[in-house]
């Protein structure tokens, strides 16, 4: 067993992950960090196979003893690791021999947060771009409808009792959808109160909402963390970014005939999360899932931007508006889905304090 006691408290204090590993490939030591990555503890680790806790994919463990035989180095980047557990981690790692203790070390460094990050960054930057240019056009758009309104009211007081007041009608009803649309693309136009909002109260009254609209034949699971405090936020905002996916699903599993169909709802908390360049101590987050056909892969990274949406009926606008108010409380929305299972997910910080506007 190769001791490290000497340096036992520094290794244990870095952020990169060590792991040493002899020449048959058994675990001799794992800091902190290393054990936080696979997921277990240096007692339950040392002395067993690395490859009973992590494997690459595509690779076979014998390389390492490969580069240990030959007293060769290597870095690779952006590597697949399957844990024991299950979970599949994206990392960058460099082995490198220590022909003293006849072991080799391996440095990693985990990926997948900030690969998360600088996506999640990407994507609330084209989603900020996006919804100025609609409140552009938006704006643009209503001026004119104005015109055409007035324009078909004055001709239908002139046409009187005329067959020709069908025309006018029309116009005005199309104009005022048209309208209602655009009010829609600019989002919520009255102020918002933020205030201490509890997540469960507006799940369950988000969830009293869908029973109703579904009579009754779609399942409800609750799977509630009673330890997440009040957030301060505005109620209102939350229970419509909540609505606004639960009649997504209710949509998507009625349309589709789904057997048993079911409407998950979960809360957990969530420590140490960083939404775009923003770290947030404590992050409250629940998840909406419904076991509906899923959605298409070529939707998924789109599915947030007004006007895109997967419905012959939909207008593309309730996901748009969902993030678009989730964001104004710092959170953020992301959707995974496969067939079978649809899985929204919202973080709410639990850390930040708002004025009342």
């Amino acid at each position: 067993m190769v001791e490290y006691t000497h340096y036992k408290h520094i290794l244990d204090n870095l952020l990169t992950a060590v792991i040493v590993v002899d020449e048959t490939l058994t675990l001799q030591y794992l800091n902190n960090s290393a054990e936080i990555l696979i997921c277990a503890s240096g007692g339950q680790a040392v002395g067993r196979e690395l490859a009973d806790f992590v494997r690459e994919q595509g690779v076979d463990p014998s390389q390492f003893v490969h580069t240990l035989e030959n007293n060769e180095s290597y870095t690779k980047r952006y590597a697949k690791w399957r844990l024991h557990t299950g979970d599949e981690i994206t990392v960058d790692y460099s082995v490198e021999s220590n022909e003293e203790t006849d072991c080799f070390h391996i440095e990693v460094q985990p990926l997948d947060r900030l690969i998360r990050i600088s996506k999640d960054e990407a994507m609330l930057s084209a989603q900020e771009t996006s919804r100025s240019l609609m409140r552009s056009l938006a704006h643009e758009i209503k001026n004119p409808l104005g015109g055409i309104r007035g324009a078909a009211q004055l001709l239908s007081r002139e046409f009187g009792d005329s067959d020709l007041n069908e025309y006018t009608r029309i116009i005005i009803d199309e104009t005022d959808r048209l309208r209602d649309l655009v009010d829609r693309m600019l989002g919520p136009r009255v102020p918002s109160v933020r205030k201490p909002t509890n997540i469960h109260d507006a799940l369950e009254h988000v969830a009293a909402v869908i029973d109703v609209e579904a009579e009754h034949r779609v399942k409800i699971i609750r799977d509630y963390d009673p330890s997440i405090p009040d957030l301060i936020g505005d109620r209102g905002q939350i229970i419509q970014a909540l609505l606004n996916i639960c009649r997504n699903a209710l949509q998507a599993l009625q349309e589709n005939n789904t057997v048993s169909p079911e409407i998950r709802l979960k809360t957990r908390i969530q420590r140490r999360f960083t939404i775009g360049r923003k770290h947030h101590a404590l992050i409250a987050r629940a998840t909406i899932t419904d076991n509906g056909p899923g959605i298409e892969p070529d939707l998924i990274s789109n599915i947030f931007f007004p006007m895109i949406t997967g419905r012959a009926e939909g207008t593309g606008l309730g996901l748009a508006i969902t993030q678009n108010l989730i964001n104004q409380h710092e959170g953020l929305v992301e959707c995974q889905s496969s067939p079978g299972e649809t899985m929204f997910t919202l973080y709410l910080p639990l850390d930040t304090d708002y004025a009342e506007t």
